[in-house]
């Protein structure tokens, strides 16, 4: 592991309205497999080659969560999401960058700063590439989905030891009748299932934060313990 700079950042909440939040990061070269797990175990998340976690002092309201894949089943509904969505394909490959994943992006995020008020600032291929597709390792892959030719969805997700950490879905708005982004959960799980991974990192759950908190939805899921330090043992319940 290369550290290439570790740092604390005061900002206001990105989850809870009037509220501060402090964030350590860590900016790390090469992560390798190991590092990531280590770091995933303990309440971090990963966008390209930086690594972060909340440590506000007073608020706990962020909750690391993972689904326990042995123990999960599919609903009804689950199982009417899968086969209503039974024609898109998917591809599974190391995270790429092409106009294809800048427009769709863009109108994801257009689509959901009118629909539900997110913050909306247009990206860029070099923003995207530092997110999304840089410090990838011998982890990070994007999960393609298709229809026929046509780029509508993209999946970015580490594969570790144990499990799958979900990073970050966008898609089509124009197929939201197919409830892409619980089809992309399920998507996870089946093969999770599959590669006999036990868990479904989810990041954070945070109970009145409309965009994460339909996270508890998905049991038997555990949460993490406090904050452990990367020396420190992690309990998860």
């Amino acid at each position: 592991m290369n550290l290439v700079k570790e740092f604390l950042l005061e900002d206001k909440c990105s989850y809870l309205d009037g509220k501060q939040q402090t964030t350590h990061y860590k900016v790390i070269d090469n992560a390798t497999l190991k590092t990531n797990q280590e770091l995933i175990e303990r309440g971090y998340r990963r966008f390209g080659k930086m690594y972060f976690r909340p440590i506000c002092t007073e608020c706990n309201e962020c909750q690391s969560i993972k689904i326990d894949v042995d123990n999960y089943s599919f609903s009804s509904s689950a199982k009417r999401v899968i086969k209503k969505a039974s024609q898109i394909q998917t591809y599974i490959q190391k995270p790429s960058l092409s106009q294809e994943h800048l427009d769709l992006f863009e109108r994801y995020h257009l689509f959901m700063s009118e629909k539900k008020g997110w913050d909306y600032k247009q990206t860029d291929a070099q923003h995207y590439y530092s997110s999304f597709v840089d410090g990838y390792g011998e982890f990070g892959y994007e999960i393609l989905y298709f229809d026929k030719d046509k780029l509508i969805g993209v999946d970015l997700v580490d594969i570790l030891d144990d499990g799958i950490s979900s990073i970050y879905f966008y898609y089509d708005p124009d197929y939201s009748k197919l409830s892409l982004g619980k089809f992309s959960l399920y998507n996870q799980i089946e093969f999770a299932k599959t590669a006999h991974k036990k868990w479904i990192y989810l990041g954070y759950y945070v109970q009145d934060c409309p965009s994460l908190s339909y996270k508890s939805s998905y049991k038997p899921y555990l949460t993490l313990q406090g904050r452990p330090m990367e020396d420190e043992r992690y309990n998860w319940k």
